[in-house]
């Protein structure tokens, strides 16, 4: 039975993750500050760990580092981590505090169970559902006949 532990201000977020991952074979355990993870993840000891990006007083990037941090001194099991994103633009922030997955805000439960599916059999979970659609753009040549003139 994974135990999977939430970290946010905002009650919406654990009603929202916590309505769609919580049943007789999964644990969900929330906290309201960034500042009380690292006690609940020693007293639940989490398989997955999901952080809302914007808590008032430690952001899911610095726990994400505070728990990467813990396991390498070896004073913590190595978790596996969930950001919420607000915004695409903080995907480069979710990477570089080497978080496991993410998902940008608002959230949906088919993309929210693929991301913990995926995080718990051990892999990663890129939210690509707002990725921006290239465009092709016709070059001079291709307009103008070919040959460029």
């Amino acid at each position: 039975m994974p135990d999977i532990l939430i970290a946010s201000d905002a009650s919406w977020v654990w009603d929202e993750v916590g309505s769609v991952l919580a049943g007789p074979d999964t644990s969900v355990h929330a906290v309201p500050t960034g500042a009380q993870v690292r006690a609940a993840f020693g007293e639940v000891d989490p398989d997955l760990v999901i952080l809302d990006q914007q808590i008032g007083s430690m952001g899911a990037f610095a726990i994400c580092y505070d728990l990467r941090l813990e396991s390498g001194a070896g004073r913590a099991k190595p978790a596996k981590v969930l950001i919420l994103l607000d915004r695409r633009a903080d995907v480069f922030l979710a990477r570089r505090c080497n978080a496991d997955g993410w998902l940008l805000k608002p959230l949906d439960p088919i993309r929210l169970r693929r991301a913990v599916k995926a995080l718990l059999a051990g892999g990663a979970y890129e939210d690509a559902s707002y990725l921006p659609q290239p465009v092709l753009v016709p070059s001079a040549s291709d307009t103008l006949g070919g040959n460029g003139k």
